[in-house]
C-alpha cells in the first residue's frame, strides 16, 4: 500500500488496528488447543471462551488508551457507543469460536472501523497461518505487502461457493439448507468453514468466487465487506441492495458472478 497517498488518521487507525488484531491473534495463537472454558450463548452451538473475552478486553483497552472517545460496537458486548464520535469500531475478538473450541484451525479476529456511518478501514488476523488482511478504503485490499485481486471466474459452474449456517439452524425452518443445496447443484464446490470474515478474506484473495450468508452481525462483516469491495468484488444483500447495518444478510462475489448468485438467492 502507497502509504503517503493514504489520509494520516487513516493510517493511525489502520495501524492501531493491525496491532491490535496481532496482539490478540497471538493470545489465541498460544491457547490453542489448550484446556479452554467453553460456554454457550443464545444457543448450544453458539460458543463463547475465555480466549474470546480476553482478546476483546485487550483490544478495548488498547482503543481506549489512545482513541477513548470512539464507539465500539463488540460481540461479548465489551464496547460502548459513543452517539457523537464519527468513528465506530466494529469487533469480532475471535471468529470462528466453534472451530477454535474443536481445535479446528478456521478462526481469525476481526477489526472493522466506519467513519460516519461508512466502512473505513478492515483488519482480519488469521494467526495460525499468520496472514494479515487489511483494506483502507480507496486505497485497495492487500494480504501483507501482495496486493489482492478477486478471481476472474465468471461461470458458476466454475466456481468454487462458500456459506454458513446460523446458530438457530436447529430449531428454525429459515435455515439455509434449500439454498446450500441449490449451489451445490450449480457450482463446481462449497465450502463451509465456520469464518465469516475469513471467508470474505478469500473472495477477495480469488480463493474463493463468491460467498453468501444470513443471520449474521455487524462484527463479522465490517471488516471483510471493505476487504472484498477494494480488491475488486461486490457485496450486497440477497435483492442486490446494501448490506444492512447490521450484517445479518450477505452475499459477496468477485462481481462477474453476482447476478448468479443472486439468481440462486432468489430462484
Amino acid at each position: 500500500m502507497q502509504r503517503d497517498q493514504v489520509d494520516k488518521e487513516n493510517l493511525e487507525v489502520l495501524d492501531l488496528a493491525v496491532d491490535l488484531a496481532s496482539q490478540a491473534g497471538a493470545i489465541q495463537r498460544q491457547r490453542y488447543e489448550t484446556q479452554l472454558d467453553v460456554r454457550t450463548k443464545s444457543a448450544s452451538i453458539d460458543l463463547v471462551t475465555e480466549v474470546d473475552r480476553q482478546c476483546e478486553a485487550l483490544i478495548i483497552a488498547g482503543l481506549q488508551a489512545v482513541r477513548p472517545g470512539d464507539a465500539i460496537l463488540a460481540e461479548e458486548g465489551g464496547g460502548r457507543d459513543h452517539d457523537e464520535s464519527p468513528w465506530r469500531w466494529v469487533i469480532d475478538p475471535l471468529d470462528g469460536t466453534t472451530n477454535y473450541a474443536h481445535g479446528f484451525p478456521r478462526f481469525c479476529v476481526s477489526i472493522g472501523v466506519e467513519y460516519r456511518g461508512s466502512r473505513r478501514i478492515g483488519v482480519v488476523y488469521d494467526p495460525l497461518l499468520d496472514e494479515l488482511f487489511y483494506a483502507v478504503h480507496g486505497a485497495g485490499a492487500w494480504l501483507g505487502q501482495r496486493r489482492l485481486a478477486v478471481s476472474s471466474t465468471a461461470v458458476l459452474g466454475e466456481a468454487l461457493v462458500a456459506t454458513g449456517f446460523a446458530y438457530d439452524v436447529h430449531d428454525s425452518q429459515d435455515d439455509n439448507l434449500a439454498r446450500f443445496a441449490q449451489v451445490l447443484k450449480a457450482a463446481r464446490g462449497i465450502r463451509r468453514d465456520g469464518s465469516a470474515a475469513l471467508d470474505l478474506c478469500y473472495v477477495a484473495a480469488g480463493r474463493l468466487d463468491a460467498y453468501w450468508e444470513f443471520k449474521l452481525h455487524a462484527w463479522d462483516v465490517v471488516a471483510g465487506c471493505l476487504i472484498v469491495e477494494e480488491a475488486g468484488g461486490c457485496v450486497s444483500d440477497i435483492l442486490g441492495g446494501p448490506v444492512p447495518p447490521a450484517g445479518d444478510e450477505i452475499v459477496a462475489t468477485n462481481a462477474l458472478l453476482h447476478a448468479a448468485i443472486l439468481a440462486q438467492m432468489n430462484a
